[in-house]
């Protein structure tokens, strides 16, 4: 008791209160800008073994893995069982080209992709997607189609057009950058900035940028921005952003497609000092047969993006052109 002689009846309370919250996480209040709302700003990523879609071998656990099941099923996952016994090799080290891709692309050396499920509420999800319940995307026939029209066009080689945006380091690839922000095989990290009137997060994934305004008005119809057109406004201490027009060069190889009657709803809830709660819901009649949707955990890192040298490195594209004109010759003789 001697330690608390002298204190006021305020610093009493204040001290009952910061042993409640610490015991209680519904008490928890999250750290606040000087206008009083959550502060999201610093470093953040969603590296996981948990994806977007639900993988066919976790249909058995339904969204949850149970908790007596989580220990091998994270041991058995096989970005675990690739890191654990890839040669981890720099390609092309070996003479005899045994440490080359083997059909992969990349061997573990190269690879991030986190190595724990995500946990929400005390759950390990096998997917992001909680809706529709078998956790994936329910694209509509027509949707379906004009994926595969998308792949179609942007799988040639007579120039840098006929090759997918990732490629030719216009955007991340796998919609890293959103919306809806997906996590992918690396470069998983973030960077939120934070105003009262924008909100702006940096992929590391070729830098890709969303600057968000908050409260503010929409972008003319015309304009469809990489990324769409989004705006964002507070509910109570939610952040929620409501996106319209993607690109359209963009918009059927995206992770969520949407068309022009479409639009994708984030929000983003700090739930604990280092975790973002990041939700989300993908509606349009033209790319799904109802709308779909899901939640994501963003967990706080020390880590910075490393700078994404996207263009500097980009020698598969300059390999895939050089080969096929190539052939060209080849064919010419």
């Amino acid at each position: 008791m001697s330690r608390l002689v002298g204190l006021s009846l305020v610093s009493l309370l204040l001290l009952a209160a910061g042993a409640l919250a610490q015991n209680d996480p519904a008490a928890w209040q999250p750290p606040r800008t000087a206008s009083g709302h959550p502060d999201f700003q610093g470093y953040w990523t969603n590296a996981s073994l948990t994806t977007l879609q639900r993988a066919d071998n976790y249909a058995e656990f339904g969204l949850v893995i149970p908790g007596e099941r989580l220990a091998e099923v994270t041991r058995n996952n096989h970005q675990n069982v690739r890191q654990a016994t890839d040669d981890n090799q720099v390609q092309g080290q070996l003479p005899d080209g045994s440490d080359l891709a083997r059909g992969r692309g990349y061997n573990a050396f190269w690879v991030d992709p986190g190595s724990r499920f995500g946990i929400i509420g005390g759950e390990a999800r096998t997917s992001w997607i909680t809706h529709p319940e078998n956790g994936r995307i329910p694209f509509s026939e027509r949707g379906e189609e004009l994926r595969r029209e998308h792949r179609a066009r942007f799988s040639g080689n007579d120039g840098p057009e006929g090759r997918s945006l990732g490629e030719r380091c216009i955007i991340g690839f796998g919609g890293t950058g959103g919306p809806v922000m997906n996590n992918v095989l690396y470069n998983n990290l973030y960077q939120i900035v934070q105003t009262d009137d924008y909100l702006m997060i940096l992929v590391e994934m070729v830098h890709d940028a969303r600057i968000i305004p908050i409260g503010g008005g929409r972008r003319p119809a015309k304009l469809s921005p990489w990324f769409g057109d989004s705006v964002a406004n507070w509910d109570g201490d939610t952040l929620v952003v409501e996106t319209v027009n993607l690109h359209p060069l963009q918009a059927p190889g995206h992770a969520a497609p949407i068309s022009a009657q479409g639009k994708i709803v984030e929000r983003l809830t700090r739930i604990a000092e280092d975790r973002i709660l990041y939700g989300f819901e993908v509606s349009d009649p033209l790319y799904y047969t109802a709308p779909w949707g899901g939640e994501m955990v963003f967990r706080a890192t020390d880590t910075m993006p490393y700078e994404y040298a996207c263009h500097e490195g980009n020698y598969g594209l300059e390999g895939i052109l050089a080969g096929a004109r190539r052939l060209e010759l080849l064919e010419q003789d």
